[in-house]
Parts: C-alpha cells; sequence; structure tokens
C-alpha cells in the first residue's frame, strides 16, 4: 500500500484529483480485501471447532474459547466504521472543476462509502463459510479423534448444513451485540 499513497501525494500534489479519487478508491478496496480475508480466517477457526464438537459429541473448554474468540473477531472485523461525507470539501472541489475536470466522475467517486453496515451482509457471510468449509473441515480432520479419520470420513459424520446453518445464526447474533 505504501506505493500506492507515494502515487496519491503525487497526483495531489499535481491536482490530479480525479487520479487521487481513483487511487483512494483502489485503497478501499485493497483494504476491503484485506477484512474479508480475515473474517474467512476466522471462519475457519469457528467451523472446525464446530466440526469437532459436532463429530466427537463433546466439548472443551478451549473449543469453547476459540468459537467465542471467533465470533468476536468475526463480529468486530466485519463492523464498518461511520464514516459518510466525501474526501474533498468544497474549496478542494472547486479548485478540481476549474481544472476542466469531469464533474460526474469526481461526484461519483467523491462520495465515501456508507457509513456503518459491515462488510459482508449475511448472504455473502454464508457464501465465504461455506468457502471456508473445506480447508476447516481438512483441519477438523487432523485434531478430531487424534486425527484418525479422514476429511471425507468426517464430512459423513457431520450435517454440514445444519453446522453451516448454526455458525451464520451465531456470527449473525454475535454481530447484533457489536456496537
Amino acid at each position: 500500500m505504501s506505493d500506492e499513497i507515494h502515487a496519491l501525494r503525487q497526483a495531489i500534489e499535481a491536482g490530479d484529483y480525479t487520479q487521487a479519487l481513483w487511487l483512494i478508491d483502489e485503497m478501499d478496496e485493497m483494504s476491503r480485501d484485506d477484512k474479508i480475508n480475515k473474517i474467512v480466517s476466522y471462519m475457519r477457526v469457528l467451523l472446525i471447532h464446530l466440526i469437532k464438537q459436532a463429530v466427537e459429541k463433546r466439548s472443551t473448554r478451549s473449543w469453547e474459547d476459540s468459537i467465542e474468540e471467533s465470533l468476536d473477531s468475526i463480529a468486530a472485523t466485519n463492523k464498518r466504521r461511520s464514516s459518510g461525507g466525501y474526501y474533498l470539501d468544497d474549496e478542494a472541489l472547486a479548485v478540481a472543476l476549474t481544472e476542466e475536470e469531469s464533474l460526474d466522475s469526481i461526484a461519483a467517486t467523491n462520495k465515501r462509502r456508507s457509513s456503518g453496515g459491515y462488510y459482508l451482509d449475511d448472504e455473502a457471510l454464508a457464501v465465504a463459510l461455506t468457502e471456508a468449509w473445506p480447508r476447516a473441515l481438512r483441519r477438523a480432520s487432523r485434531e478430531a479423534f487424534e486425527g484418525i479419520y479422514s476429511a471425507e470420513h468426517l464430512a459423513t459424520q457431520v450435517d454440514r448444513e445444519a453446522l453451516l446453518e448454526t455458525a451464520l445464526r451465531q456470527i449473525t447474533e454475535r454481530q447484533g451485540t457489536i456496537a
């Protein structure tokens, strides 16, 4: 991201506000992708422990702690900070407009993304959980029952859809507690 920050500084110093706004959007997208990758990583940990609980029909305090930590981390990471507003104030917009920048282009990129909300809505969370499932199942197979069963065997011992629904429900409930 340091290359983008350097390029942003150069664009601002050159008065190229369209380029500067484009770079801001690129950095915002990079940040969003990073957040989503973190969420999926936490989801894998959550699923690993839910799978182990389901197949071993027991739980440990350590597993429960990992589940709680994963849920807290997913909820906190998925929550957008309130921002709203605009990247350029009225004075900077006036300067940009006098330099014959496209009004439509500036208006489209100047509006900050939604204030608050989540990076992933419930549908996207469900898709991410489904995508996290195979790696979580492989990892759980190495941990459950001292690793004696394959991922394929564990898959026959657990109701995948019910477990994914449980995980999604727990995530959405936890998100409701994050201010």
